[in-house]
């Protein structure tokens, strides 16, 4: 028997290697020593102590009071061991799953409004894998048609090819290595027999009639019909078209819950957080990009002042980054300008209005004036509206004959008129549709009731009865009844029914009834029809019209103004308006006011989107549930009060120049790669579509380094390469050159700045991929 205290001897031996860096010692009986055994024996030994002291500080004993009474079981302090190291643990993965959660939003804008990335189609597309188990089932279905168990006909030139095939391929131990490491796919053991057949074809003799093409297909049909095995043909096509779809490209939907899968990210998280963030406003998404880019910019200038940047192997390179910095933003703002506002306005005078701004902050120290920003005229402004008007049902047609025909016609700002089908006064319906095209954001709709006029001498119709109506964009899309204008006073009281739908264009961001004064323009309180319009993607106008008219009566660019809450105004209220809001700018200070509160809320939500202020207004008072615009209120309430309720309020209002992107980014990136090599298909590192498309955005958004994105990447290869798992080399040797080709200062697009950090980088990788190709080499066969 061994004696007991050779284990605590052993474990303090194996605690010392582990120390030393050794990666395994072998004890005296030579079995491999187990990480923390000697934690384990230090603690068995810790506990056999205890036992034995306990005894001694009994009831019988008085002589020594100082020593406690232990019990048997496990002491506290092993106890509040473990619960102190279980919740260090929980802490941690709390702590990982919080950083994970954060870059969840950061992916989560990337896919919602991209701007910079597509997903690529011109992709190599990838196999399913075959793994361990499908290679024991394809080998046994070989055996069974090797033994005639199968009802495939065949001559002795495909058996002998078969059997050659099973023995030589199938059986190899190379072979499963390549399956074991997710190197192999169903292609590949076609293609592997199709290239030993043709050989085997090209052998035979020549048959008249039959061409060794014809004995080719027949063999490959046969083959297939033997790896499928009983499985239904018919099936299987249907499930490579479905697999080839989503390797090719991906919807929002799909790359949100790949995402989801890739951090750990549960579903009901996912949802607060797409509520909260707005994703599904397109306004909400442009104007975070606009406050993310400024922010980016006030970056560079900071680093500009303090010289806080990141060391360069070079001095003269402090001066380059920031330049590389200033001309990254340059370039996203010219993509965000890419992108049309609507119709006509993608190559405005205006659209690169803030793209020069940033290029002036360079030389803004020699203090050479900037060219003087370009003014908004009436003309850049314009409007276009589609108005449909469905003239139902009347009612009140008593007092006619019941055979007598009426209709109705229809005109929009005094334009083409429109009419509708005849119909008997006994029953007037139509459901007739009139569609019309206006400039005019108040535009007037007047809609007349006739009756055919059933004189000899008469020339005109009747005229019953007419309504003049005053739409807006926010007016309701329902069908409602009006009461209408009588052409001769009566005792009948004549109603129409009618729906009006007035379309806003996508220029228009918001519109609605406001008071307001300034000091350069709406110099008199007064209530007015405003319509903020966004000309390109940073430019717009905050406009106020009148009824027939298609161009603003007074305007003002929104550029550096800044919308907040304010109590109200004694003195204006009297006047008008109940809930009051400012726009601020420097010399400037414009007061506005709404009857309710709601209408005011969605203003300073749309002008907050617009002047791409930081400070995000924080409204004074909640909004009870309702209807229409409450009810958007209400919902974006809710949202934000259940994210704040689950401790995501702090992801989603996080400043994104605040945060490290490149760890963010190596985080991700080896996070998406082992759910890539984990997936169904033999990818051999090789990243889908979709996962290219969201990691290009998330770097070109946020400002990552393409050097350390493929260094990292390489990296992340060679840990799985020296694990055993296939990787293609020529993603390797791509890669490579590419850092390569920027560390060197050979880059195609001109030398860049090259990190400190990079450098150290590059020549641990170049280390490494050295080592792995001796290995390689060395050890060919696989």
């Amino acid at each position: 028997m061994i004696d007991p205290s050779s284990s605590e001897e052993e474990s303090d031996y194996d605690s010392n290697a582990e120390t030393d860096g050794t990666p395994s010692i072998h004890t005296p009986s030579g079995i491999p020593s187990i990480p923390g055994r000697a934690s384990a024996s230090s603690n068995d030994s810790i506990s056999q102590q205890s036992s034995v002291v306990g005894p001694i500080s009994g009831p019988g004993n008085q002589k020594r009071p100082s020593v406690s009474q232990r019990p048997v079981s496990p002491s506290p302090s092993a106890v509040s061991e473990n619960e102190r190291k279980e919740a260090e643990r929980m802490q941690l993965e709390e702590e990982e799953h919080k950083k994970r959660l954060q870059l969840y939003v950061f992916v989560m804008r990337c896919i919602a409004y991209p701007f910079n990335a597509k997903q690529p189609t011109d992709m190599a597309r990838r196999q399913t894998k075959v793994t361990k188990q499908q290679l024991s089932t394809i080998k046994d279905r070989f055996q069974a048609f090797i033994n005639g168990e199968t009802q495939i006909v065949a001559d002795e030139a495909f058996c002998n090819a078969v059997q050659s095939y099973f023995e030589v391929f199938l059986k190899s131990d190379r072979v499963l290595k390549m399956v074991l490491s997710g190197g192999c796919s169903s292609q590949d053991f076609r293609e592997v027999f199709k290239n030993n057949v043709e050989k085997r074809v090209r052998s035979l003799p020549e048959i008249d009639g039959l061409s060794k093409e014809t004995v080719l297909s027949s063999w490959m049909a046969k083959f297939d019909a033997i790896y499928r095995g009983e499985e239904d043909p018919r099936k299987q096509p249907q499930r490579l078209s479905t697999a080839a779809a989503s390797e090719l490209i991906l919807s929002k939907e799909q790359l949100y819950e790949m995402f989801q899968n890739i951090l750990g990210i549960k579903k009901f998280e996912h949802q607060l957080l797409y509520n909260a963030c707005q994703l599904d406003n397109a306004d909400e998404q442009a104007a975070q990009i606009r406050r993310e880019l400024d922010g980016r910019l006030k970056m560079a200038e900071e680093i500009t002042r303090n010289k806080r940047g990141p060391k360069f192997i070079v001095k003269e390179m402090e001066s380059m980054y920031v330049e590389e910095l200033r001309s990254g933003v340059n370039l996203l703002m010219a993509n965000m300008e890419s992108l049309p506002v609507s119709k006509g306005n993608t190559e405005s005078k205006y659209s690169l209005q803030k793209l020069k701004r940033a290029q002036n902050t360079a030389v803004s120290m020699m203090e050479v004036p900037e060219d003087p920003e370009p003014t908004l005229s009436k003309s850049d402004v314009v409007l276009s509206f589609t108005l449909e008007v469905l003239v139902m049902e009347v009612q009140g047609l008593k007092f006619l004959a019941p055979n007598r025909i009426v209709y109705c016609t229809m005109e929009v700002d005094g334009g083409e008129k429109l009419q509708t089908d005849q119909a008997e006064a006994s029953k007037p319906t139509w459901d007739t549709q009139g569609d019309f095209t206006t400039t005019h954001p108040l535009p007037v709709v007047k809609i007349k009731l006739y009756t055919e006029n059933t004189g000899v001498l008469s020339i005109d119709d009747t005229l019953l009865g007419k309504i003049v109506l005053h739409p807006t964009p926010n007016s309701p899309k329902t069908s409602e009844w009006h009461k209408m204008t009588l052409a001769k006073q009566g005792n009948e009281n004549i109603k129409i029914k009618l729906a009006i739908k007035m379309d806003k264009p996508q220029n228009m961001k918001h519109c609605g009834w406001m008071y307001c004064r300034g000091k350069t323009v709406w110099k008199r309180w007064k209530k007015r029809f405003f319509v903020l319009v966004q000309v390109s993607q940073y430019t717009f106008a905050l406009c106020s019209y009148i009824e027939k008219k298609a161009d603003p009566k007074e305007m003002m660019q929104l550029d550096g103004y800044t919308v907040t809450y304010t109590d109200p105004e004694p003195d204006l209220e009297r006047e008008g308006g109940r809930f009051f809001f400012k726009a601020l700018k420097e010399g400037d200070d414009i007061v506005l006011a709404c009857d309710e509160e709601v209408d005011r809320q969605l203003w300073v939500q749309a002008i907050y989107r617009a002047t791409g202020q930081t400070h995000k207004p924080v409204p004074p008072t909640m909004i009870a549930g309702g209807k229409g615009a409450n009810a958007i209120i209400s919902r974006l309430q809710g949202d934000a009060d259940r994210a704040r309720k689950h401790g995501m309020d702090e992801f989603i209002h996080s400043n994104p120049c605040n945060f490290d992107h490149a760890q963010l980014l190596e985080l991700l990136q080896a996070l998406t790669l082992d759910h890539r090599l984990n997936d169904s298909y033999s990818c051999l590192g090789w990243f889908s579509p979709g996962q290219i498309f969201v990691l290009d955005e998330y770097c070109a958004r946020y400002g990552v380094r393409g050097c350390h994105r493929h260094l990292c990447y390489l990296s992340n290869l060679l840990d799985r390469a020296e694990k055993g798992t296939m990787i293609d080399p020529t993603l390797i040797h791509y890669s490579f050159a590419f850092c390569a080709s920027h560390v060197h200062g050979n880059r195609p697009d001109g030398i860049g700045t090259v990190t400190l950090e990079e450098n150290d980088k590059f020549l641990d990788i170049k280390d490494r991929l050295r080592c792995l190709l001796e290995y390689q080499i060395t050890h060919f066969r696989f």
